[in-house]
């Protein structure tokens, strides 16, 4: 494939914010959370099953627990920053069997995707695009000023929250506005909403809740540059790593249950079906989802 020397750049800048994500740093000047968790000993994946290879460059997968079917997004090519339209979003079985490849198609490379009301959102580069589940039709897309690289959606109570990894910021859509709610937060992905409310995060200083007034506690600094983020309760959290990793954490400590680093296989933004404690991971250029069942 003939590429010209802009979209080599692009390419090579995308691949290195997704590589600095897992990054360990140091240095917050956050505060450590205390230890409010219930240990955990020796949780463990284990594989249940794997799709065709067919997903190409897929990016996050999210567990529909109305329709009991995944949603996967596609990015389409091989640069997560490109706007070329191949992007894609998919439905896939619980048991793997991929049922419709192209359920919505237009996009150029979405990336999270949470579900509120009907809707399913998806962040595409610089735009927040919304998703009548209904008829499967793009119903709104907002372009987010100064939006460099939107990446994970989660939704809570009407409110959906999403990150950009690239400008460090946290913005959330309610009633049909689009907010900035917190800033300087370094290669921020992953982000999660409690029950209670509390937003829980993966940035460059480790796995972080906000508080009432807006500040940050580091709950586990050693999961640093997290992608997928999983609230499991009890002060426990699944979290992935793009490059090939997805730990178990809390602020008691961390175990990793699954490094597929060697075999090239990333683990982007993971899925859960709390029901049957099953873990759903797509796995980028390898272009097929892997569900593995969570034991703890």
């Amino acid at each position: 494939m003939k590429t010209t020397l802009k979209s080599g750049i692009l390419f090579a800048s995308a691949i290195l914010a997704f590589a600095q994500c897992s990054a360990p740093k140091s240095g917050s000047n956050e505060e450590m959370a205390s230890a409010d968790s219930t240990v955990v000993k020796n949780p463990s994946l284990t594989l249940l099953w794997e799709t065709p290879a067919e997903l190409i460059t897929n990016e996050s997968v999210l567990f529909d627990q109305s329709s009991g079917q995944l949603y996967v997004s596609n990015i389409g090519g091989m640069d997560p920053l490109e706007k070329d339209g191949k992007g894609s979003i998919a439905i896939v079985s619980t048991s793997g069997e991929i049922i419709n490849p192209a359920w919505v198609t237009g996009l150029n490379a979405p990336k999270g995707m949470a579900i509120s009301d009907g809707k399913l959102y998806v962040t595409d580069i610089d735009e927040f695009v919304e998703i009548d589940i209904a008829t499967a039709a793009i119903s709104n897309k907002w372009k987010i000023e100064g939006a460099q690289f939107l990446n994970d959606v989660a939704a809570h109570e009407g409110t959906v929250y999403f990150t950009d990894m690239n400008t460090g910021k946290v913005h959330a859509y309610a009633d049909g506005s689009i907010s900035t709610i917190s800033e300087g937060n370094t290669s921020i992905n992953g982000i999660a909403v409690a029950n209670d409310g509390t937003i829980y995060g993966l940035d460059g200083s480790g796995l972080k809740k906000w508080n009432a007034d807006g500040s940050t506690t580091i709950i586990n600094s050693t999961v640093t540059g997290g992608d997928g983020l999983i609230i499991m309760g009890d002060g426990n959290f699944v979290a992935s790593r793009w490059q090939g990793e997805i730990w178990f954490a809390s602020a008691d400590g961390e175990t990793n249950m699954l490094d597929t680093k060697a075999a090239e296989s990333n683990t982007a933004d993971i899925g859960y079906n709390p029901s049957e404690k099953v873990v759903y991971v797509p796995t980028f250029f390898k272009n097929k989802v892997a569900a593995y069942k969570l034991d703890y």
